[in-house]
């Protein structure tokens, strides 16, 4: 069931956090002041962000870890079970637990918005991206690289590192599009609120590696 900061208990940073990320996903980084955001969250001081965060710089690198560990954590899980069950048989299985993992199970009411957020960041400042997870909260993603790697153990070296990194590109992009596409509440998406939409999506980039 989806939540509502502004209907949880009252808890500024955390409103704060989820209002930040909103903006961010919705304007980019640059494009959104530590008043707006303030004022969105509706707090009537302005400092507030600062008083709670020390900065606004502080804030997104917050947000970019909180994300990055929830999914890792999702996908460390997935890969213990799926292993516990018997192993991965397939790159598809691989590929499902990527995106599956990557999407909120928890969202606000307002939709998810972290693959946007991380997504236009890493355009226009990747190296504040990579600066906050600093090697952290990765190790589900290599985990299912190695386990591509197993999979396909024919498939020369050089080239299966190409198309893994195409496949990494393309995840992030397309689930930030599926984020914007739901994001807008004026007209209905059948394309991206289908039941089996991820599903295909984790075919295409199983389509990907395997050319």
């Amino acid at each position: 069931m989806a939540r509502d900061p502004s209907t949880a208990p009252s808890e500024a940073p955390a409103q704060l956090k989820a209002v930040a990320l909103k903006l961010f996903a919705e304007r980019g980084v640059d494009g959104v002041s530590v008043r707006q955001i303030a004022e969105a969250a509706g707090q009537k001081n302005h400092a507030a962000l600062t008083y709670y965060f020390g900065s606004k710089d502080r804030l997104v690198r917050e947000l970019i870890v909180d994300g990055a560990r929830a999914i890792d954590d999702r996908r460390n899980a997935a890969l213990d079970r799926a292993i516990a069950a018997g192993g991965l048989r397939s790159v598809a299985e691989v590929m499902e637990i990527l995106v599956e993992t990557s999407i909120d199970p928890d969202p606000p009411a307002w939709g998810e918005c972290y693959n946007r957020f991380v997504v236009g960041l890493q355009l226009s400042n990747r190296r504040l991206f990579m600066d906050a997870l600093a090697g952290r909260w990765n190790r589900g993603y290599q985990r299912c690289l190695d386990e591509v790697r197993r999979l396909k153990p024919d498939m020369p070296a050089d080239l299966l590192n190409q198309r893994l990194v195409f496949m990494g590109g393309a995840i992030g992009g397309i689930l930030a599009g599926r984020e914007t596409e739901l994001a807008d509440r004026t007209r209905h998406h059948p394309m991206w609120s289908d039941a089996h939409t991820l599903q295909r999506v984790a075919r295409a980039l199983t389509a990907i590696i395997e050319g």
